[in-house]
């Protein structure tokens, strides 16, 4: 077995070497639009792309190339090898002049910028001109945006944060409501870019109301391009309120707009579904009982400058200060499938209703022919309630608002949906787990220090843009545009453990059924999506754990049932199956989950700090509070393919995380002794699951990120430890110190949790293997493998000692025994991993046919819904990596057919 060990570790070593020689003989990426009808022109972009270890140097320039020559491109780090080459780089570039569909990214040097973005500081402000548009960004006060201009005119100014607050969750008889506003206190900005290409602009601080009290913090960014006459806002806000008293209302950015030229000059948009536009003037002038002429109705109806009055019929132009104005104008998304415009005059009247539709993509405008602001939110209908509303437009400075959570629907009630039931101590609250699965502890159930991130886009414009740009901004504002690399390169370069996956294959029946249910689930969970309407501003991007036959729904309802929360890895399937088959909505709705996932089910401040909440009925409602869920385990994939800095700040905060476990003990109430601290070298109990595949998680990516030794240097120490265990991963009662990244041997026996390795677990340690030589470790994670699906008699043989102890997930661990046998080049053990595989002890099975699910109509459901019999979010994410992973580790082994199962 030594000799397939060394003979395994010498092939992978020459595989590696010739994988870097040809990296470093030419090494180069192909690049290209995910989304290929991507309103992509208009503005900048940013994405991450992998390079093979040795191929890129760390000081390495880039050179970006289409058919028709080299483009600028700023170009940065975002990971190291532990060679010091570049593992990812992170690349922006400003709106294309060329219309291509696949770049070419290499190292070398580049073509400078004709116009660079530049960028000013001093005590007071940065200045940000990227040759379209300039801005003026504040460093202290309330406002967030002084101004943007655009050839030599204001465009807009007093950019700020607004919060509104009510003291009930709704209106009660004889109680007075009270709505409160918080204006966005700048605290702290920083400068993390300054060009050429790309400016980004890092901006906290907390809400602060005229009572004097300052809560609710944010994170903004503000993105500039060069060349860009639009700015990107990324928004995040954090919950610090009491949930039982503090109920939000709105949450929004406001700023002004200076308005020119007649009324009937003055133009409003809101775009609806698909090309849908609502656009009308603010003194209209079609439809009158006279008409003013066709060349005036139709630069209207265009967007135009009118002819002079003195062109009109004067039938009208006499009496044009007769015609109402309307001054106000509202767009509400109060659910994913209404909208509503409606308008008014002014403050104090009636309100018109407008127009009315399903889905719209959320952007707004106001401005006139001589310049003008549009503006929108991102996943405008998926994350309702929003709204956007204009005011004044009919004076000298109209007011645009756009609101996150919309004032005009229920306030946020963060408040848990029932009342403790009498679950006042740990027996109860375990008896009662045995029938919702709800994990419930009083004071818990808290959502102090959970987040949301929402995003926009403003546009500084020199005129009210024709009907065909406004829409193709809207496009832009739904979609923005993103760069990516082909499926082959990302697997050419070796990220996320390169051996756990490779590209589709269908070569053989057998293969060709796991492919096909690998697609079926994919499609089946973003029906799930639409079906089920799982949106809003705290629920997109999640998905629900289990689902209920009877009622022909997902168990909303139900404990532990619902909101998934990121167990056991749907984060990590979806973005494993990007990386291998390149799908647009694949990758959507992975983004969806990576936002959510870590900013909604994570404390980012207070008692849980750091850690995350198990799945519920409330995102934050379960008492478990894990680092299972805040790993950055997760969120690594976003991070390096688009180099977001919000999920790089994510992903940093949970550094130290495991210090929280003092205070809020895993298994606190399974009332198990507490080994005496005092005098040892250790000072907290910490399993060897899921703690510490997140603790290496966080520790691996910062050490990826900054290169620096510190967190590669705690790593090592950590598995050096283990690896000095007689039964290494398998060890119970392992204490950890904090202090020196060590781990010690407090209790005795073997422990093999069904949960300890399928929360990241796998993919990280295989990172960790993959990039650190420690032999003891490495042959600790490979026993685990033979160990956990292993027979009762090999079990014993393996570990020196009887276990007889029940392991459940066995599908699950069959990637494990794969990952094992590929290492050791042992064909048995392969054979052994593809039975448990097709066995789907606690999985699903390979059906080799179109998958069992069928369709309910209506009366017996609300709408028609799709369902698939043995589909769980747990066993399909499970079932998605193992497959995947397992196809890659040992297709060799694969059977030809589907086995015969009983």
């Amino acid at each position: 077995m030594r000799f397939c060990r060394t003979f395994a570790a010498l092939t992978s070593l020459l595989l590696a070497v010739a994988l870097s020689a040809e990296a470093q003989a030419k090494p180069e990426v192909k690049v290209h639009w995910l989304k290929p009808d991507t309103a992509r022109a208009s503005v900048g972009t940013t994405w991450g792309t992998p390079w093979p270890q040795g191929a890129v140097q760390a000081q390495s320039e880039f050179t970006l190339s289409a058919e028709s020559g080299s483009l600028p491109v700023q170009s940065w780090p975002l990971a190291y090898w532990p060679d010091g080459s570049v593992k990812w780089s992170g690349h922006a570039i400003a709106p294309l002049a060329v219309n291509t569909d696949s770049l070419t990214l290499a190292p070398g040097k580049g073509p400078q910028p004709e116009q660079a973005l530049t960028v000013r500081e001093d005590k007071n402000s940065i200045r940000v001109d990227t040759g379209a548009i300039q801005a003026v960004l504040s460093k202290s006060g309330t406002q967030l945006i002084q101004s943007i201009s655009r050839q030599g005119r204001e465009t807009l100014h007093n950019g700020h944060l607004i919060i509104l607050a009510q003291n009930q969750a709704e209106p009660k008889v004889g109680e007075p409501l009270t709505v409160n506003a918080f204006n966005g206190q700048l605290n702290t900005v920083t400068l993390e870019q300054d060009g050429p290409l790309r400016a980004v602009i890092k901006v906290e601080g907390k809400h602060l109301g005229e009572n004097g009290r300052a809560w609710i913090p944010f994170v903004v960014r503000l993105y500039f391009y060069a060349g860009d006459d639009s700015v990107r806002l990324v928004h995040s806000m954090i919950y610090d309120g009491d949930q039982n008293q503090d109920f939000i209302r709105g949450v929004g950015v406001r700023f002004n707009v200076p308005m020119d030229g007649p009324l009937h000059d003055r133009h409003v948009r809101f775009s609806g579904e698909s090309n849908g536009l609502f656009a009308e003037g603010v003194r209209g002038i079609t439809g009158l009982r006279r008409d003013p002429g066709e060349a005036v109705r139709q630069a209207q109806i265009d967007g135009r400058a009118t002819p002079p009055l003195n062109q009109w019929a004067k039938s009208v132009s006499d009496r044009i200060n007769v015609i109402p104005a309307f001054g106000d104008y509202t767009l509400t998304q109060l659910s994913a499938d209404a909208f509503a415009i409606r308008k008014r005059t002014q403050p104090g009247l009636a309100w018109v209703d407008s127009a009315a539709g399903g889905r719209s993509s959320g952007l707004g405008y106001i401005g006139s022919p001589e310049g003008g602001v549009a503006f929108g939110i991102r996943d405008f209908w998926q994350s309702h309630p929003s709204q956007l509303d204009i005011r004044n437009a009919a004076t000298d400075s109209a007011q645009v608002t756009l609101w996150f959570w919309s004032p005009e629907s229920r306030a946020m009630d963060m408040r848990f949906y029932h009342d403790g039931m009498g679950l006042d101590t740990h027996e109860k609250q375990l008896d009662a787990m045995g029938v919702t699965y709800e994990d419930y502890e009083p004071g818990f159930a808290d959502a102090t220090g959970v987040a949301r991130t929402s995003e926009l886009r403003l546009w500084a414009l020199p005129a009210t843009p024709d009907r065909d740009t406004t829409v193709q901004m809207a496009r832009t504002l739904a979609e923005p545009p993103q760069m990516v690399a082909r499926p082959k390169d990302y697997k050419a370069a070796g990220v996320f453990g390169a051996a756990l996956w490779s590209l589709p294959d269908r070569s053989t029946p057998a293969k060709a059924a796991i492919e096909d249910q690998l697609d079926f689930y994919l499609d089946h969970y973003l029906t799930q999506v639409e079906e089920h309407h799982w949106y809003g501003f705290w629920d997109y991007g999640d998905v629900m754990h289990s689902y209920d036959h009877d009622r022909h729904t997902w168990r909303y309802d139900v404990g532990g049932f619902a909101w998934a929360n990121s167990e056991l890895s749907p984060d990590i399937w979806l973005w494993y199956s990007f990386l291998r088959t390149g799908r647009a909505d694949v990758f959507s709705m992975a983004e969806a989950m990576t936002r959510h996932t870590g900013e909604v089910d994570v404390y980012h401040l207070g008692r849980f700090e750091g850690l995350g909440s198990r799945h519920n009925v409330k995102h934050w409602g379960d008492s478990a509070k894990q680092l299972r869920i805040s790993t950055p385990a997760n969120r690594r994939f976003y991070y390096y393919l688009t180099a977001d800095e919000r999920v790089g700040d994510l992903m940093r905060a949970t550094l130290g995380a495991e210090r929280r476990l003092l205070d809020v003990p895993p298994l606190r109430k399974l009332n198990r002794p507490q080994p005496d601290f005092a005098g040892k070298p250790y000072s907290m109990m910490m399993g060897l699951g899921t703690d510490w595949n997140s603790v290496a998680a966080a520790w691996l990516t910062e050490w990826e990120r900054t290169g620096e030794p510190e967190y590669k240097d705690k790593l090592l120490r950590a598995m050096r430890s283990i690896g000095e265990f007689k039964q290494g991963l398998l060890s119970s009662g392992t204490a950890y110190d904090p202090d020196t990244s060590r781990f010690y041997r407090v209790g005795e026996g073997v422990s093999g949790s069904h949960l300890a390795m399928v929360f990241g677990g796998v993919e990280i340690n295989a990172e960790l293997i993959q990039l650190l030589d420690v032999p003891e470790y490495e042959a600790a994670f490979i026993q685990y493998g033979r160990f956990f699906n292993a027979s009762r008699e090999e079990k014993a043989d393996i570990i020196g000692q009887p276990y007889n102890r029940n392991l459940n997930l066995g599908q699950a661990h069959s990637r494990m025994t794969a990952y094992s046998a590929w290492k050791l080049d042992d064909k048995a053990l392969a054979n052994r991993a593809w039975g448990e595989f097709f066995d789907a002890k606690a999985g699903i099975k390979v059906y080799g046919a179109p998958y069992p699910s069928n369709t309910i109509t209506p009366p017996a459901v609300l709408a028609p819904v799709t369902e698939a019999r043995g589909v769980s979010t747990n066993a399909v994410s499970q079932f998605g990596l193992t497959a995947i992973q397992i196809m890659a580790l040992i297709s060799e082994q694969a059977p030809e057919n589907i086995p015969e199962r009983d």
